[in-house]
């Protein structure tokens, strides 16, 4: 199946939020889900575009980077490479183990824990933060490969089916019907 690395089955590494708009998101032992907006406390939770810069264009656009998603695998590599980073540091509320999330397609579903569901909307637009928190990571998580600009920051998702998610909690990968559409920045 797309998506999966090797033969582990896919789980939640750890969780994370912050009520501001800051780089880094803090640890926590769960965040709750809530349909239709993101994680609760949150500072992206909401029905309408919370990131800053997608906000002052256009402040009405639906919300469709409510719950950002990082795969563990880009930690390790990250930190192979020399930079010091951990899970949260990048920004994101939920980082995995057992999934690349880079290869699914829109509209995937992630099914985890007993209740929430988190259908994938996009790719994280990558900027010139990630080099102000370490400088050439930027470089690393978007390079150009052939010419083609390959991106690694995560992927974006709404939710779906609201619920808690904590660390450990088994992740189930359901892909969407009809034609592969890769992901693309949203």
């Amino acid at each position: 199946m797309p998506g999966l690395t090797q033969q582990q089955t896919p789980f939640v590494l750890g969780v994370f939020l912050s009520g501001t708009h800051s780089f880094t998101k803090d640890r926590q032992d769960v965040v709750v889900l809530r349909k239709g907006l993101g994680v609760e406390g949150d500072a992206h939770c909401g029905t309408l575009v919370k990131h800053r810069f997608d906000a002052a264009r256009d402040p009405t656009r639906p919300n469709l980077r409510q719950v950002h998603l990082i795969q563990a695998e880009l930690i390790d590599d990250l930190t192979r490479k020399g930079f010091v980073v951990q899970p949260g540091d990048l920004g994101e509320n939920i980082s995995t183990r057992g999934i690349d999330l880079m290869a699914l397609p829109v509209g995937t579903r992630l099914h985890i824990g007993h209740e929430a569901i988190i259908e994938i909307t996009g790719l994280r637009s990558c900027c010139v933060q990630i080099d102000t928190f370490q400088p050439g990571m930027l470089r690393e998580i978007s390079a150009r490969v052939d010419g083609k600009l390959v991106r690694k920051g995560g992927v974006m998702g709404i939710v779906i089916e609201g619920g808690e998610v904590r660390p450990d909690d088994a992740i189930v990968v359901r892909l969407p019907d009809g034609p592969f559409v890769p992901l693309e920045v949203v």
